[in-house]
């Protein structure tokens, strides 16, 4: 899976336009985070066809950094989180983002943007992979 980061203006509209232009180029959105702040909005996105995203979003002009994320499942229990987090954190990897990709009565699928891919890779469980 792919992790878009677009930067726009924090107005009315924003979301409406950067989600326009993905749909009409047929990407579906996995996962979304969006913020704002000081009038700059943020959008962290993973779609399921980044090469059509990153096509859509140049032809409408918006810049998107890009990156790998990584994907992993865990069980619904407490601590699940704490203890892959803590892991990473141990190894000096940082967490950039996480998303959440499926959730149901048994676990939890996540999407995890890092800054060292391949330092985190074995601290994901089994199920972990470069999406």
């Amino acid at each position: 899976m792919t992790e878009f980061v677009v930067h726009m203006d924090n107005r009315p509209g924003m979301l409406a336009s950067l989600t326009e232009v993905l749909a009409g180029a047929g990407v579906n959105i996995e996962a979304l985070a969006a913020f704002g702040f000081d009038g700059e909005g943020v959008v962290r996105l993973v779609v399921d066809d980044a090469t059509l995203a990153r096509r859509a979003l140049r032809e409408a002009g918006l810049a998107a950094e890009e990156k790998q994320v990584l994907t992993t499942y865990l069980p619904h229990s407490p601590g699940q989180l704490a203890t892959v987090a803590r892991k990473l954190a141990d190894s000096g990897v940082n967490i950039d983002a996480v998303y959440v990709i499926n959730a149901s009565s048994d676990g939890i699928e996540l999407a995890i943007a890092v800054d060292q891919p391949e330092t985190a890779l074995p601290h994901l469980p089994v199920h972990g992979g470069v999406g």
